[in-house]
């Protein structure tokens, strides 16, 4: 057989004779992506030759095999226009799409579709690509960057439930732009700046019975809960934590000390948990980063009219009637910085450092409106063409109300992940007796905490995210356990056999395949095009939809098919297949922060 065919070197020769000469010439060695690619240039070719018509074919990997191994649909949707049934107008183009090398059989189904069965050596060859990273890695990353933010929490206060939501669906978007070969920038944009800590400070020093140093993170929450307890039967303590933060803006040397040790305390809470939920970032910059660069922000809003004096003396954006959005205060009248000024020099400093060619705001869906003003803003003072997304996630609930308030009002994330460990280290001991207690403890870990992470990203982000034990903590149905369960199942089968690691796909010589083979196949190959989509989308959710959907057609394989026990050449071909399959699902995984057990 001929290897690397040109397709438009083809194409042009076919004009000196006819259009079925050269598909019936075509003897290739394809996988499915280069003989999709070929198929649609043969349909667009015939639709040209027998109709007259430009139009762009597409076939498709189909949800299901029982539809083929490529599908398309383009009869019904032309059928109208050419005055053909979509049946007749398909059956045209079947004996020529027979005659292609690595088509099995095609045949119409249905008011029109056109469904494509491939040979076996082609969907094998085809593998090879799932398992090979693509070229386009490797140039994206001399492109402009992709900045992703995300976490964002507030200093002096543990990291609750909550903030689980905007760190683990920043993290595996992060993650998949960087699978993909973007160059990619996480950056957590800590709210380490504002009154909060002026209250902070005076309820320290009204209240606080050892230095801060020695006080631990919810030491700090306490102080502040107290603070707003306080206030509310002493309204002359709001003003006096305005005041202490209009000092440490200015300098104060007792406050800057006060404020970097409250922060100290606070970050190395939070990495402990990060560290748990296997989240990092390449930066770590929070508001008072851009305290020295908000100056030059507001002169030139200014000098471009963008800002204007309000009441009181406060500068504010105002925003064109039919925009529907409210006048935004950047800075307050008496000169103290707002969140709102702190990001506009945020987006100037990211514009300016990086020239990205996006940033990613993964924030929760009470901060439309606010976003919208920002990004606005930043289109009045004409920062270029500002690539700014708000990539919006619902709320959070449980479906057990018992969880919705501790530790005043605050249900700590460590507790959850602590709680969810505990769960599974139940569930591991009704199912196994075999482990170690050191093997038990890691597995514990791994299941526990990946429930609770896989339990986020497997929901739509758009909308409100139910927490329910019952699901998440499931050796069945759409979860993590289920996940590293056939994980491990399939890591197990390579161990007993000593399998390669790295399977060599083009030599491999299986000339017929079974169903579950099939629909094994089917899935691996979709791989590709579910991260590029969960990508483009900010779904992680696609993706755990889809290695849900790996594990039950690896599962269906896996006991429908002798693996270990098969003769040559089937043993090989699938030890292949569930060799591809553990390692696509422990990239998955690893996308989505969690990890993989080697055995249950």
């Amino acid at each position: 057989m001929k290897k690397n065919c040109d397709q438009d070197q083809i194409l042009s020769s076919s004009v000196q004779g006819s259009l079925l000469q050269y598909i019936s010439a075509i003897t290739c060695s394809l996988s499915v992506f280069d003989l999709r690619d070929n198929l649609n240039g043969i349909c667009e070719k015939l639709l040209q030759k027998e109709f007259g018509v430009t139009s762009k074919v597409s076939f498709d990997i189909p949800s299901t095999p029982d539809r083929g191994d490529l599908t398309t649909s383009f009869a019904l949707q032309l059928s109208k226009q050419l005055k053909v049934s979509p049946q007749e107008l398909a059956k045209k183009f079947t004996s020529a799409i027979e005659k292609v090398d690595g088509v099995e059989s095609c045949e119409v189904v249905g008011p029109g579709y056109i469904n494509v069965r491939l040979t076996s050596d082609v969907l094998f060859k085809a593998l090879e690509k799932v398992w090979e990273r693509g070229e386009s890695e490797k140039t994206r990353k001399k492109e402009a960057p992709v900045i992703v933010e995300y976490s964002d929490p507030n200093i002096a206060k543990p990291l609750g439930i909550h903030h689980i939501l905007a760190t683990v669906i920043g993290q595996s978007i992060a993650n998949l732009h960087r699978h993909l070969g973007y160059n990619t920038i996480a950056i957590n944009h800590i709210g380490d700046w504002g009154t909060q800590f002026g209250q902070l400070a005076v309820a320290h020093a009204t209240w606080g019975t050892k230095p801060v140093k020695e006080c631990s993170i919810d030491d700090l929450l306490a102080l502040y809960v107290k603070f707003h307890e306080e206030m509310e039967k002493d309204k002359a303590l709001e003003e006096e934590g305005r005041e202490a933060f209009r000092k440490l803006e200015a300098g104060d040397k007792e406050l800057q000390k006060f404020w970097k040790e409250t922060v100290a305390i606070t970050m190395k809470a939070m990495e402990s948990i990060y560290e748990r939920l296997h989240v990092s970032f390449d930066h770590v910059q929070g508001e008072s980063f851009y305290q020295d660069k908000v100056g030059a922000v507001m002169d030139e809003g200014k000098k471009k009219g963008v800002f204007k004096e309000g009441e009181a003396g406060a500068l504010i954006v105002t925003y064109p009637e039919e925009s529907n959005l409210p006048p935004a205060v950047v800075v307050k009248g008496d000169g103290a910085t707002l969140y709102m000024t702190r990001d506009l020099a945020t987006v100037k400093y990211r514009l300016d450092t990086w020239k990205p060619q996006a940033i990613l705001y993964v924030v929760d869906v009470a901060q439309q409106l606010y976003f919208k003003q920002v990004f606005a803003a930043v289109e009045q003072l004409q920062w270029d063409d500002s690539p700014l997304e708000h990539v919006v996630f619902g709320r959070m609930r449980f479906a057990d109300k018992s969880m919705s308030t501790r530790k005043g009002n605050i249900l700590k994330l460590e507790d959850v992940l602590d709680e969810s460990v505990k769960r599974a280290h139940n569930l591991i001991d009704e199912k196994s007796s075999e482990l170690e207690k050191a093997e038990r403890d890691d597995l514990a870990d791994m299941i526990g905490t990946g429930a609770v992470v896989y339990g986020i990203l497997s929901q739509n982000r758009k909308m409100d995210i139910v927490f329910d034990w019952q699901k998440v903590l499931t050796f069945e149905g759409n979860s993590a356990p289920y996940l590293q369960y056939t994980h491990a199942r399939g890591a197990s089968v390579l161990r007993k056999a000593d399998a390669e690691e790295t399977p060599d796909f083009q030599s491999l010589v299986c000339k017929s395949i079974t169903e579950s083979e099939r629909a094994l196949i089917h899935q691996l190959l979709k791989f590709q095009d579910v991260l590029l989509l969960a990508c483009r989308e900010r779904m992680p959710h696609r993706l755990c939809n889809y290695l849900y959907e790996l594990c039950q057609a690896y599962n269906a394989f896996y006991n429908a098919d002798v693996i270990l026990q098969a003769p040559e050449p089937l043993r090989t071909c699938r030890l292949a297949l569930t060799s591809l399959s553990v390692r696509v699902l422990k990239t998955g995984a690893d996308i989505l922060t969690l990890r993989v057990p080697q055995r249950m």
